[in-house]
């Protein structure tokens, strides 16, 4: 198979995802190298990748981040095909391509069987590595049942038990779970990141999951009209069990947290904690502690997973802007 032509930056900026402001989201998040061997992954220089994830180690959370973010780009399979048969017996080149494959089988463009097979292979060739499992998961998550999305995860945590990307996704598939025409307090997921929270270490990020099982718990009541569209007029993010999940994680985080310029030693997926943290006091109208949280995240704030229907991420964004400003 001929690889597609090398994208030119035009085409590699228009396919990041851009928010409401036309303000691009990347999905690299914090990790700069990663950014760097991603587009040089688009030009075709598969080598870079090779080499990224040999320094990767078995960083198991960062290697996952490392890989899923190279594996969306839309030249990925290609060019993941092209190392593998350069170096047919290496586990990251399959890693990749397992990843990649999964990718287009979302987007409809392969068939779930395909990218489920390859992420075997993959699995087969470094068993002890959580990532292909995790792909798994990602292809269950959209085109599996729930028995295949409860196997992924157990096999990620098998071999990584704090992975906090398996574990996000995990929260959203339950949250998914819809019955009746209410929120339901003992729903699943609540219970789920509970558990999660008092299984992980004390360092674990996984801390601040109960908060992200409301988050997405609100996302799907939204989405099927049982709560507004605006979180702050719900009551979602001020009941009793909320107030405590909010006040916990916080708790935890401002013991946790650590210096943003750090080099080297933040999780790769802080942000994505931060983001949660900050708009779901957006949500229970704290604003200028919404906004503080904001402005440390940065370029990266994104309105994923935040689309609410009849909700701006970007106006509530500048709202809490300006309202840290106001009382400064």
């Amino acid at each position: 198979m001929t690889p597609p032509r090398p994208l030119g930056k035009a085409a590699r900026a228009a396919s990041r995802p851009r928010n409401k402001d036309g303000a691009a989201f990347d999905p690299a998040l914090d990790d700069a190298e990663l950014a760097t061997v991603r587009d040089a992954l688009a030009r075709g220089r598969w080598t870079e990748a090779r080499n990224l994830l040999a320094e990767t180690g078995d960083d198991w959370d960062r290697r996952g981040h490392r890989l899923v973010v190279l594996a969306e780009g839309p030249s990925s399979v290609a060019w993941a095909r092209e190392w593998q048969l350069a170096e047919p017996d290496s586990p990251d080149a399959a890693a990749l391509l397992a990843c990649a494959t999964v990718f287009r089988a979302v987007s409809g463009k392969d068939s779930p069987e395909t990218a489920r097979a390859a992420c075997l292979v993959a699995a087969r060739m470094a068993p002890t590595d959580p990532s292909p499992w995790l792909a798994v998961l990602i292809l269950a998550r959209r085109t599996g049942t729930d028995d295949e999305r409860v196997r992924a995860f157990d096999q990620v945590r098998a071999r990584h038990r704090d992975h906090h990307h398996a574990h996000h996704l995990m929260a959203a598939c339950l949250a998914e779970h819809q019955t009746g025409d209410r929120d339901d307090p003992l729903h699943e997921v609540y219970d789920f990141a509970a558990w999660a929270a008092e299984q992980a270490p004390a360092d674990s990020p996984l801390a601040v999951l109960p908060v992200v099982a409301h988050a997405e718990r609100y996302r799907v009541l939204a989405r099927s009209g049982v709560e507004p569209g605006d979180p702050a007029r719900s009551g979602h993010w001020t009941s009793r069990r909320a107030r405590q999940v909010m006040k916990a994680a916080f708790d935890w985080w401002l013991e946790w947290d650590v210096d943003d310029n750090t080099d080297g030693t933040a999780h790769p997926r802080r942000k994505v904690d931060l983001n949660y943290l900050a708009h779901a006091k957006l949500h229970e109208g704290r604003l200028a502690e919404a906004a503080a949280l904001l402005t440390r995240i940065g370029p990266h704030a994104t309105p994923a997973p935040w689309c609410y229907p009849d909700r701006d991420p970007g106006k509530a964004f500048q709202d809490a802007r300006r309202a840290a400003l106001g009382s400064a």
